[in-house]
This record gives structure tokens, sequence and C-alpha cells, in this order.
């Protein structure tokens, strides 16, 4: 496989767990098992790491901060969604029946390049649950990737469950992207482009940028929706604590790093990895397969 170019991730990069502090843990975990359909694979005091029913890997992991603000309407610069990807449309449309018989309300687009439902958590906390079409089907036009908010076609979706009964998040189940309010489009991009590695996918949208690693439609959304008062969430605030990248080697997370202080931007040395953070406090974390992470 030949290398990535210079200052790009590699195209195996992937997305890990997204920590998330929320007010009442026992309250989030009854919404992330009975709505969702996580398993909680451990809970530990004031933390528990939640995966999909049939695997190990940890998808989310919540923290709990014991009164913590809830994210408000308008939003604050940080988190404007995590997104899990689902490994099949027959899936989506489980998901989709199951929230209808349960009278839970969500949001729906066709992206063109997915189809995807959104929901917030107890806290706020923005949530997408979704599923790609195949790479084939997905349009490249003078160099960017065309995508959309369409509406959704939820009986074709219902449809293609099959009539099945949603079991949880099934095996092969991942996040898929992280979405931020960012304070500035030029600013985000010096670091997650720039520095990080990501490369750019699709610039239409009005006020936001969307980027990834390998062509993928986007491992990241930055967007400057949340307007230009917003600010951003603070110790005291249900929030994204972090996000996770994976690089398939040591030295590709020690070249990110590299970049990132070179130019200016905070990289701290953890165990198995580094941890970077953007402009406006958002902590990114980046680790490698080859570690084990």
């Amino acid at each position: 496989m030949a290398a990535s170019p210079p200052g790009v991730l590699p195209d195996a990069t992937t997305l890990g767990p997204v920590r998330l502090q929320v007010a009442d843990l026992e309250r989030s975990l009854g919404y992330y098992r009975d709505v969702l359909g996580f398993r909680v694979r451990q809970a530990s005091g004031p933390t528990a790491i939640l995966t999909a029913s049939e695997d190990e890997t940890p998808l989310v992991i919540l923290q709990a901060r014991r009164g913590a603000a809830p994210m408000p309407r308008r939003g604050r610069l940080g988190l404007y969604h995590y997104a899990i990807l689902l490994p099949d449309r027959a899936s989506l449309g489980r998901f989709v029946s199951h929230l209808s018989r349960t009278g839970i309300r969500a949001g729906a687009s066709d992206h063109l390049v997915s189809e995807a439902l959104y929901l917030s958590d107890p806290d706020g906390l923005g949530i997408e649950v979704y599923a790609d079409r195949p790479r084939s089907q997905w349009e490249w036009r003078q160099g960017e990737l065309v995508m959309a908010t369409n509406p959704l076609d939820l009986d074709s979706l219902v449809s293609a469950g099959g009539g099945e009964d949603w079991h949880g998040m099934p095996a092969g189940t991942r996040v898929g992207h992280v979405h931020l309010h960012v304070g500035a489009l030029r600013e985000a991009g010096a670091f997650y482009q720039d520095a990080l590695g990501l490369a750019p996918t699709a610039r239409s949208y009005p006020g936001a940028l969307f980027l990834s690693a390998g062509g993928y439609h986007h491992h990241l959304g930055i967007n400057t929706w949340a307007g230009p008062t917003a600010m951003p969430a603070g110790p005291e605030d249900a929030r994204l604590l972090e996000w996770t990248v994976i690089v398939p080697s040591a030295a590709d997370a020690d070249a990110a790093a590299t970049r990132a202080r070179s130019a200016g931007f905070p990289a701290t040395s953890t165990e198995g990895g580094w941890k970077l953070t953007d402009p406006w406090g958002t902590a990114v974390r980046l680790t490698s397969r080859s570690t084990g992470s």
C-alpha cells in the first residue's frame, strides 16, 4: 500500500470512542441502553463504557458530573453531534421501527452518501445514527463530494428492516464521524486540516466544512452555525470531553502531533498516543492500532 502524502492522515484512519460529560449517569444509561440500544460493558463510579450489543469495542464513554448544565438549544462551541454508523441499511430500518414503537421523535435526512436519524440525549447532546450508501453510489464533482440534506424515505427504510425487531446496536457498529461547532472555519481548518491532517471533501454547505481520511465522506464536520456570540462549553457543562482518531501506526500519530506543535497547537503525550486541543478547547485523542488502542 502506498504511503499517504506528508501531512495527510493515512487512508486507514478510523475513529474511536467519544467521551461525554453528563449530569446524571443513571438517567443517561437508561436512554443509551433503552432508546439507542447500547450495551453497558462496564460501569464504575461516575464512568460507564458503552459498546454495541455484540461487540467489546468501546463506542461511547459517559462520565458523570453531578449538576452539569444541559446543552442550550442554540448550542455551544464544541459538540454539534457525534455519529454512530450502523453496518447496513437494514439495521437502520429496524432502528426506525424501534423509535416509532417507543414514541421517540427524531430528525431524519438523506445526505445522498448516507441516510441519517438525529436525536438528543437527556443532556441535549446531539447524536446521529446512520447508514452509508455504497461508495460506488457517491458522486464527486469538481473535486468535491456531492452531499445534500433531503427528506428521508422512512417507508423504504422500514421495508429494508425486513420486519425484524431491533435488538440493539448490532455487531460492526462504530463511531462514523464527529461534527463540531467552531468559532471560525479558517482557524478550524488550520488545526484539523493543516495540523491534524484531515482532507476536505465538501465545502458547499454554507458555514460548514467536511473533512476525512481515505476519501470517506467525512470523519469530521465543522460549522459556525452556533453563531458569532457562542462560547465554548465549560467544565460545568454537559459536553464532549474528547473524541478519538485511530491511525495505523505510532509513527503516524507522532507525525500529526509534531505538525500540531509546529503550528502552535497544544499536543500532550498520553498513554498510547497524544492528546491535541483545538482553538476552542475541544480535545482529540490520537492513538494507533499498533499500540493496541
